[in-house]
């Protein structure tokens, strides 16, 4: 008999997948990404000692965003991550998508980091 699986049991088991090889260091920390059906999340994480360094969302309010859903939203989230991770010293991460594929707004996200000055 098949069974359908969640797509987020799914995308958990390809995170934990690529999460055995990509990890955060102090002088590169591993840029996370979350993304939710109404928001997106990125933190700059390092594995080493166990702290975010920096993050950005949809839901903070400097923002001021009409909708939190599509690309635009994605693309000043990357760009607002990537300045405060470049106000804290850090130009050079690794880049973690979390499970989801390198596509929309995941995509959205790391180009806009990568055009505000990250490099991954």
């Amino acid at each position: 008999m098949i069974t359908k699986q969640d797509k987020n049991v799914v995308r958990k088991k390809r995170h934990a997948r690529v999460r055995r090889n990509l990890s955060g260091t102090e002088s590169r920390p591993r840029l996370n990404v979350y993304r939710s059906n109404k928001h997106i999340y990125a933190q700059l994480i390092d594995d080493v000692n166990g702290v975010t360094v920096a993050s950005a969302s949809t839901v903070d309010k400097e923002l001021n965003l009409d909708s939190t859903s599509n690309l635009e939203a994605a693309q000043k989230v990357g760009e607002l991550v990537a300045k405060r991770a470049l106000d804290k010293g850090f130009k050079s991460v690794v880049f973690d998508r979390g499970g989801y594929l390198y596509h929309g707004r995941v995509k959205a996200l790391a180009e806009a980091a990568r055009e505000a000055g990250l490099e991954f």
